[in-house]
């Protein structure tokens, strides 16, 4: 088999999505994907529709908030922001010069913030009045809202020229809620909902209810998106911050550090064979249909059957950050600017490996069925797909 350019492994009439988990200070990583996305031959055209949750939702926002060639000076603005509170050495400490020195810029993002991002509340919470943002949260999101007013054109993210999705749950309800530029206006503070983790950020008011992140429930919008009615044969990346799979712990440190990989990975294996069984379905069905004779047509049962959708093909390339050996549990609140670049390149690194994989360039294009792949990983390839 030939191999092909990096630009036929999809087509213009695809519709192309990035769907964004939540991590905090790993968020890095994504807008290293992106860099990698924008600049390999225009890869499957135009980028259609952007979702995301938490650091996720803001990386999101400042995609689809920004014109294609604005993109990524964006969001090397906004990162290079939130890591300028510390010098960066001139050095790289060694392995357990880096630990340490990964944990002394944690504890400062705990004590004094993050520029452009968060604050520490003056008094703190105990002090503050029963019933305010101030009584329920430990840090003030003033510094993020300042930060995406000046970075987002919330005009243009409203355009209609790129959808963007971005989760967050109602805390009197305990629902999941997505606010979809399809169906919503978003102004700023939908994007700061999505990402209002308790108890260091209080829920966000948005139409006379309360919001906090939607890592809460789900940490990523992959099944929100398969979920959406669609036409187009679908080209989805799934970018995640946490792995699900790792080694068995061997110290305290390493326990803490395992048990929010597992908390906050995504569901992708999940929710991708629940859309393969979902497909099967509702192929099954509408072959089942056309062998009814026509007296059956008007039966309730038959009606029923009738509306399941059965979509076009969905190919999911999952890219997953893999943590460093000196990373810790804290690692989604060090907001080092050295651990900014690390996880920018590698995620730069992992999208392009993947965009240039001869298994993905030449994976046929079906017209129906649930392709799944990681090939940044020792896994296999592809992990599912039916026929038709």
């Amino acid at each position: 088999m030939t191999s092909r350019t990096p630009a036929a492994a999809s087509a213009p009439d695809d519709e192309t999505i990035l769907v964004l988990q939540g991590g905090g200070a790993l968020g890095a990583y994504q807008a290293g994907v992106y860099e990698a996305m924008c600049h390999t031959n225009g890869l499957h055209g135009p980028l259609n529709w952007v979702a995301g949750i938490s650091i996720g939702a803001i990386n999101a926002a400042l995609i689809a908030g920004n014109l294609p060639e604005r993109r990524v000076p964006r969001l090397r603005e906004f990162w290079d922001r939130v890591s300028s509170s510390q010098a960066t050495p001139r050095y790289a400490p060694s392995t357990l010069g880096r630990d340490l020195l990964n944990d002394a810029s944690a504890n400062h993002s705990l004590v004094f913030g993050v520029p452009g991002f968060f604050a520490p509340r003056v008094p703190p919470a105990p002090f503050q009045p029963s019933g305010t943002p101030g009584a329920i949260s430990f840090y003030d999101t003033e510094p993020l809202r300042r930060t995406l007013e000046e970075l987002i054109d919330f005009r243009l993210l409203n355009s209609s020229a790129m959808r963007l999705s971005v989760g967050a749950v109602n805390v009197r309800t305990g629902d999941f809620a997505y606010f979809d530029t399809a169906h919503h206006h978003l102004d700023v503070r939908h994007i700061m909902a999505s990402g209002a983790l308790p108890p260091g950020f209080a829920p966000v008011e948005i139409d006379g209810e309360h919001y906090w992140d939607g890592g809460i429930v789900s940490n990523t919008p992959l099944q929100y998106v398969l979920d959406q009615p669609g036409k187009k044969r679908r080209v989805v990346f799934q970018v995640d911050l946490f792995a699900a799979r790792g080694a068995l712990p061997t110290t305290l440190a390493e326990v803490t550090e395992r048990e929010k990989d597992i908390r906050f990975s995504s569901r992708t294996r999940l929710n991708t064979t629940n859309e393969l069984d979902r497909q099967v379905i509702a192929q099954a069905a509408q072959r089942l249909l056309a062998k009814l004779p026509a007296s059956l047509r008007d039966d309730p049962d038959v009606r029923a059957l009738a509306k399941v959708r059965c979509e076009a093909a969905v190919d999911v390339v999952h890219l997953i950050y893999r943590s460093k050996h000196y990373e810790g549990q804290s690692k989604d609140y060090e907001f080092s600017r050295l651990s900014m670049n690390e996880h920018w390149d590698t995620g730069r690194a992992d999208m392009s490996h993947t965009l240039h994989d001869p298994r993905w360039l030449n994976h046929p294009r079906s017209a129906t069925g649930v392709h799944v792949f990681d090939l940044t990983s020792d896994g296999p390839a592809e992990r599912a797909q039916i026929s038709p």
